[in-house]
């Protein structure tokens, strides 16, 4: 049984470190062969700062939470329901865009400029973004890539979730938002502001299931109004 769990563990943290490695590859690759150079300070900035928070909240969860990290490794699934896979192919085409106009605008062709001031300032929301993801992830371990609800699930109430109902969403949106500012495109905001509605969509699937099928949740929702930003939505 331990040799059969080990194993287990082994793969899992296989797998781990080849989805972090490949897309660190696969966003390098994108920046850069855009940009044609890689004399680009605020890409190799922002690769270093993505690919230790996630080698770092990785091994967390590893240690702390593998189940989850199971989950959030999954791409598809096939019980997922359709606005979901809706979503997640939608991402996927936008995400293209989304890796490539910052290299193209910044730093080839030049069609847009953003201040040395904005791009710091904007590298300080990317920072905090991960910094509220990761206390998401923290607070929540059922925080599954797809719409779901599972036996013996409850309803989370500490942390930003006494605040907003959906802080993931809320940290993702500030992420997305925040990265085109920080690798100095403005066109790159176009597919992030794409990304973003996807999220709010997805915050609307999840209450609707969430108040369906999650006991306590229809309460929590009565007491926590606003589902991303407070005092607003």
């Amino acid at each position: 049984m331990q040799d059969t769990q080990g194993k287990a563990n082994r793969d899992l943290a296989m797998r781990a470190v080849r989805r972090l490695l490949s897309a660190m590859v696969i966003m390098a690759a994108a920046f850069f062969g855009a940009a044609g150079t890689f004399r680009w300070p605020a890409a190799w900035a922002y690769l270093l700062l993505q690919s230790t928070f996630s080698g770092a909240l990785g091994a967390w969860l590893y240690r702390n939470n593998p189940g989850l990290l199971e989950q959030r490794l999954q791409v598809t699934k096939r019980s997922a329901l359709p606005a979901d896979k809706f979503i997640m192919a939608a991402g996927l085409l936008l995400m293209a865009p989304y890796l490539v106009l910052p290299g193209l605008d910044a730093v080839r062709y030049q069609w847009s400029s953003v201040p040395a001031g904005v791009q710091a300032a904007s590298f300080g929301a990317v920072l905090a973004s991960l910094a509220l993801l990761a206390w998401v992830m923290r607070e929540n371990t059922y925080l599954y890539r797809f719409v779901e609800v599972l036996p013996g699930q409850r309803v989370i109430t500490s942390g930003p979730y006494a605040v907003v109902r959906h802080p993931l969403y809320a940290a993702l949106s500030v992420y997305f938002l925040a990265v085109p500012l920080a690798l100095g495109s403005l066109w790159c905001l176009f597919p992030a502001a794409g990304i973003v509605l996807l999220l709010i969509y997805r915050t609307v699937i999840e209450d609707r299931t969430l108040l369906r099928d999650l006991a306590g949740y229809a309460e929590y929702a009565r007491r926590v109004r606003y589902r991303l930003v407070p005092g607003l939505w």
